[in-house]
């Protein structure tokens, strides 16, 4: 069985330069049975649309057969584009790409997109104490959840996860899971980075973990006994 990775840079294999910076698809291999070879097309910058476009979900596709595993995550990039708006382009880009998967006898799983790092303090008016984290994808999350429902198609929730991961460690303990480097630290970002969107090796390896507990609650893939991200 393959598993094969439609996404954008939060799922991609970032290029070597770029170390540290991961998605969580280039540490999933680890966090599954070796009989489950991981396939991964996602690419930085990429949403429904332009993965299309750029031949990567004909590729993808080209290498899928029956029993094979598609998992899906978009959304970061398509909500930059007004006609892949939630409800609009990216759904109707996500229900082709299930049709497609399922016409190839392989299986697709839909991820809800993983959550930005973007806390802000609570207004001083709140009773709630500490910091707020925004929803910073919008309606995308909830879009992939109704479409699971109306597709009858698995829905690992990315989403949620992560938010009540980032919450659940705090503003200042959420950070090494992210791309932040001092000014001369690393050569590829001479001036430092603060970068709450991308992974670092250790966030990477947690949505990594939770993908794999994700699928094996499913039924649908073994995970390493090991593996505990879905019960942080």
């Amino acid at each position: 069985m393959k598993i094969l990775l439609a996404g954008d840079s939060t799922v991609a294999n970032c290029p070597t330069h770029e170390y540290p910076m991961s998605g969580w698809g280039a540490r999933l291999a680890q966090h599954v049975y070796r009989q489950a070879a991981v396939h991964n097309f996602a690419k930085g910058g990429a949403s429904t649309e332009s993965f299309r476009d750029e031949g990567l979900w004909a590729a993808l596709l080209a290498e899928a057969g029956e029993g094979d595993l598609v998992l899906i995550q978009f959304g970061h990039n398509d909500q930059k584009k007004q006609h892949l708006a939630a409800r609009t382009g990216y759904a109707a880009n996500l229900r082709t790409m299930v049709g497609e998967v399922h016409a190839l006898g392989a299986a697709p799983v839909l991820c809800t997109s993983v959550e930005r790092r973007h806390f802000r303090d609570a207004p001083s008016s709140s009773a709630a104490m500490g910091d707020v984290l925004e929803e910073s994808l919008e309606d995308y999350p909830e879009v992939v959840r109704e479409l699971g429902l109306e597709l009858g198609v698995p829905v690992i929730d990315l989403n949620a996860w992560t938010r009540e991961l980032y919450v659940r460690l705090g503003r200042e303990e959420s950070v090494p899971l992210f791309c932040h480097f001092a000014p001369g630290e690393l050569s590829y970002w001479p001036d430092g980075l603060v970068d709450n969107t991308h992974f670092s090796q250790e966030g990477a390896a947690l949505v990594a973990e939770q993908v794999a507990a994700g699928l094996a609650e499913l039924g649908i893939a073994p995970a390493f006994a090991g593996t505990t991200a879905g019960r942080a």
